[in-house]
């Protein structure tokens, strides 16, 4: 088998072990337009030039966002007691 880069075109399995992301991944980028492709009936023939330009192009993800400490606890709401609430005591009548 030819080195990986020496070779001229990439099958979407292929692309996608090149790039590091999964075959949807690469159909994706395929439908959105940011990875040019040819058709040879439904498969998908990649070019080794467009899959140099996706490599230069592809960045790192970014770190999580961070979420309010609100949110951490009972979806931001403190529950009263039943009898702050009803301002019954509890107990024999």
């Amino acid at each position: 088998m030819l080195p990986r880069m020496s070779r001229k075109t990439f099958t979407a399995n292929e692309a996608a072990a090149e790039l590091g992301v999964s075959s949807a991944r690469v159909r994706q980028m395929v439908v959105d337009g940011s990875l040019p492709v040819s058709r040879f009936g439904r498969a998908l023939v990649i070019s080794a030039e467009a899959l140099e330009q996706a490599k230069q192009r592809k960045t790192k993800p970014g770190p999580a966002p961070k979420t309010p400490a609100a949110n951490k606890r009972a979806g931001g709401r403190i529950r009263a007691s039943n009898e702050a609430s009803t301002g019954k005591k509890r107990g024999k009548k």
